[in-house]
């Protein structure tokens, strides 16, 4: 479905079908800058920031741009319900009575003993080593089952393993049934000589070793660690392509941006991407052994699969 996501003259965050109301033509193609509307390339229909139709040229006939048999207040763009959390855009699309802030609520009430919501406005976003991507060949729920669970993690990882030990991690069940994953105990902050990045400054001190990887449904994975935070998300490209998005988050301005910090964000960066380059043999493992007339479905540890059996309780509810 195409839809525009803009801000409005007060730098809200807004989001429109991207289709306009006179013969539905894609308004806009690619990423730009608006100055004051949003103008239809086809026949020139213009749309204020709030979706409003406001110019309608020679609708009437030559030069005749308004009419008394047309209502361009009834013909406006048609806006889609958002909300902006830890940076993230989230869409609904079915427009359904359940509002974001209550579908959210189990999880950050989970995380509230980690950072309040005052403490999330301290995320930045680091502008030198804070994003990559990865083309992977599958389908984008390969890339979230794997996500969920630390079951493969010593065949996976084996160097991850030996720092945050299978062992160390424990299950997370997001009821009722939002998102699913792990948690570690055994997070060891990344420091260079006995420089480190900034901390949340309300992370309890007897869980400074704890860090949390939820897939949050559908299709957002995120990493929340005492120092650092990460949005992974993914873009599918087809029924067996997806396209993987990282990006970084730090606590303050100093450790997202600071020169003193570049070293270590381009060192932690780099190791992020290494873990999810080497979940790519498992994901597209998956994508091509599923293809076999014999899979049946598979069968599930009732205690080391929980996080991807809700996964797949999900897809079964909402989109099969």
């Amino acid at each position: 479905i195409p839809l525009i996501i803009i801000r409005d003259k007060e730098k809200k965050i807004r989001v429109f079908h991207n289709v306009c109301s006179h013969r539905g033509f894609k308004l806009i193609d690619e990423p730009c800058s608006l100055k004051n509307v949003l103008r239809c390339p086809y026949h020139s229909w213009s749309y204020d920031f709030d979706g409003k139709l406001v110019a309608t040229p020679h609708i009437g006939g030559l030069n005749v741009h308004e009419t008394e048999k047309f209502d361009k207040s009834t013909s406006g763009l048609k806006e889609v319900r958002s909300k902006v959390w830890m940076d993230i855009i989230f869409i609904n699309i079915n427009n359904n009575e359940l509002e974001f802030d209550e579908y959210i609520k189990p999880l950050e009430e989970r995380w509230s003993k980690f950072i309040s919501k005052e403490d999330q406005n301290l995320l930045k976003h680091s502008k030198d080593h804070g994003y990559f991507s990865l083309d992977v060949k599958c389908n984008w729920k390969f890339a979230i089952e794997n996500y969920c669970e630390s079951y493969h993690l010593p065949w996976i990882h084996p160097e991850l393993n030996k720092v945050s030990n299978i062992s160390d991690h424990y299950h997370i069940q997001g009821l009722p049934n939002r998102f699913a994953g792990q948690g570690t105990n055994k997070y060891n902050q990344p420091v260079k000589g006995k420089k480190s990045f900034n901390n949340f400054p309300n992370w309890p001190k007897d869980l400074e070793k704890k860090a949390e990887y939820i897939a949050l449904f559908p299709n957002v994975m995120i990493g929340l660690h005492i120092d650092h935070f990460y949005i992974f998300w993914l873009e599918p490209k087809s029924t067996n392509e997806t396209k993987e998005h990282l990006m970084m988050y730090y606590v303050g301005e100093e450790s997202a941006n600071g020169i003193e910090f570049s070293e270590m964000r381009k060192h932690n960066s780099t190791f992020w991407k290494e873990v999810m380059i080497e979940d790519i043999k498992a994901i597209e493992g998956m994508q091509e052994g599923r293809n076999s007339p014999v899979y049946n479905g598979g069968n599930f540890s009732p205690i080391m699969d929980n996080p991807t059996h809700q996964f797949h309780k999900w897809v079964a509810e909402n989109l099969i």
